[in-house]
């Protein structure tokens, strides 16, 4: 079988999706691209004062997410994120 036997669309991923963004995120643990720390959530500093919010590593001070909201959209960056753990209800 070849890989584009086994490809969907990204229709296929909307279901998990779906359940992964109504979890609370503020209990997920992040871990720090730059330095791998594992932090809450919660536990990040952010700084809202600017047209988005910016989230960095409690510890390295690294960007780990951006969100910016306008016209009736929302932008979200995690690139500065190893990964993101959430803990499904």
């Amino acid at each position: 079988m070849e890989d584009a036997d086994l490809r969907l669309d990204g229709n296929a991923a909307g279901g998990l999706l779906g359940e992964i963004f109504v979890q609370e995120v503020t209990t997920a643990v992040s871990t720090c691209a730059a330095c791998g720390t594992r932090a809450e959530v919660a536990a990040v500093h952010v700084y809202a004062h600017a047209p988005g919010m910016v989230l960095r590593c409690p510890r390295c001070e690294a960007v780990l997410m951006r969100i910016v909201q306008a016209d009736g959209r929302l932008w979200l960056d995690i690139t500065g994120m190893r990964c993101l753990e959430l803990r499904m209800a």
